[in-house]
């Protein structure tokens, strides 16, 4: 290869995936037999069990799925977490079907899977995806437990993304709009990069975000409320809308999840029809929805200083690099949207502990702030301050120590990926970087098993 070294045949190998499930199965739904057709990925097992998430999507298909699979190898071996790449999906619009009816989908998937050995804590392990979310990793969790009734101790672990009373951690739902968030922050600290035009934080800088699901919400909702960003186009389907002051982002989300549309908001100009909301002029483009949103159509027309990439393959080949001519950074999915496998991580390291984070050293760390506190009021004379004392002496709850945990790994892989840009300018940008990186740590891997 052009930027590693690897024995000859590695490549090959770690390119391809080692193998994709197709399951077809039926189920008796509104007085007749449906038909439904799925696919499980495992694109590597270099590190066991195998990660990734499971989307109901019309569109699936099974070169998607396996291309989606690899992605998930190289984005765990990017951040350094324990897993394999794998992914799934089932071939159907969750929109066309009532609660009940999915519930009942999703147990007859998992049924599927679970014979084939393709879910379980030690050997793949689904999460959300498009389409999905906690009520159906609740759903699957349930139906692995019912057909491993001598063995349901770690069933929990089968899948992550559940929700808190089913076994899952505070901040996953969050977690990979937060990721978005942790890697911007990397970016801007690291003083080997230009910034956006010199600028160190995101104090008043404009924000679009193309895609207003869970990625997309919250990446807009903590850069505008903990940074100070403007979001000034939000992006959807059917539309956009746009206000240049800033839109006020739980609003906007309210109104969504309450008419089904973003158009139409009071507290903003509506575009229905109109999707070239991406192309209006701002600092930072985040596109957080489907794969290919920004193309060799459009890419000319773009006009971000820094191009965040929240969503799985949002910029195309030709994109990239015309996007890259003019001078335009990217952050690259596989780093940027990694938060949500990090966080699934600590979630399944959780359910094989057994035990909460932070249960055995939360009360410990609370007696000894307030030791430290009282130690500094009686050397000064002086009160402590009022308005940082309870953030202080707080112990820290399940969700500190997630997100406290997420920034180190996103701040970490960071610097692993500046750190090879540093030594091998030869790159030239962060994707290739990222894929090198990951990429070295794979043929480590498989190096290390004697393949």
């Amino acid at each position: 290869m052009k930027y590693l070294d690897l024995p000859e045949g590695l490549a090959e190998r770690i390119v391809q995936c080692n193998s994709t499930y197709t399951v077809r199965f039926g189920v008796r739904l509104r007085g007749r037999m449906y038909s439904f057709i799925g696919w499980r990925s495992v694109h590597s097992e270099h590190c066991e069990p195998v990660k990734g998430g499971i989307r109901y999507a019309p569109n699936a298909d099974a070169e998607e799925v396996e291309a989606l699979a690899a992605l998930m190898t190289l984005k765990c071996s990017l951040v350094d977490v324990p897993f394999g790449g794998s992914k799934g999906a089932l071939k159907i619009d969750p929109r066309e079907w009532t609660p009940r009816e999915l519930e009942r989908i999703t147990r007859r998937f998992t049924q599927e899977l679970t014979k084939r050995g393709l879910i379980g804590p030690g050997v793949n392990v689904p999460a959300p995806d498009i389409g999905t979310g906690e009520r159906e990793m609740a759903w699957m969790m349930d139906e692995f437990r019912r057909a491993n009734p001598i063995d349901v101790i770690n069933a929990r672990a089968c899948v992550t993304g559940k929700p808190l009373s089913k076994g899952g951690i505070a901040g996953r739902t969050e977690a990979t709009g937060r990721g978005v968030q942790f890697a911007i922050q990397s970016f801007l600290r690291d003083f080997r990069t230009a910034g956006i035009n010199g600028r160190r934080d995101l104090k008043d800088a404009s924000v679009i975000i193309q895609g207003f699901g869970n990625v997309g919400y919250h990446a807009a909702k903590f850069l505008s409320e903990e940074d100070g960003a403007r979001v000034t186009v939000v992006a959807e389907r059917d539309g956009y809308v746009a206000n240049s002051e800033g839109l006020p982002v739980e609003a906007l989300k309210n109104y969504q999840l309450r008419t089904g549309s973003i158009l139409g908001f009071e507290g903003a100009v509506s575009f229905a029809g109109d999707m070239t909301g991406i192309e209006k002029p701002c600092d930072v483009l985040i596109p957080a929805a489907m794969e290919n949103a920004v193309h060799g159509e459009n890419a000319q027309r773009i006009e971000a200083l820094l191009v965040v990439e929240a969503a799985n393959g949002p910029v195309t080949f030709e994109a990239d690099a015309i996007l890259r001519s003019r001078g335009i950074v990217i952050l690259p999915d596989l780093y940027v949207n990694a938060g949500g496998v990090v966080v699934s991580y600590f979630e399944w390291v959780k359910n094989l502990t057994h035990i909460p984070f932070g249960l055995m050293e939360r009360r410990r760390r609370e007696r000894r702030n307030h030791t430290i506190a009282a130690a500094l009021e009686r050397m000064t004379g002086k009160e402590f301050p009022a308005d940082i004392r309870d953030e202080f002496l707080e112990g820290g709850a399940e969700i500190d120590l997630v997100r406290s945990g997420l920034e180190d790994v996103m701040r970490s892989t960071w610097e692993r990926i500046a750190d090879l840009m540093e030594e091998q300018p030869n790159l030239g940008d962060y994707r290739t970087a990222s894929y090198v990186a990951s990429i070295r740590q794979i043929a480590n891997a498989y190096e290390a098993i004697g393949i």
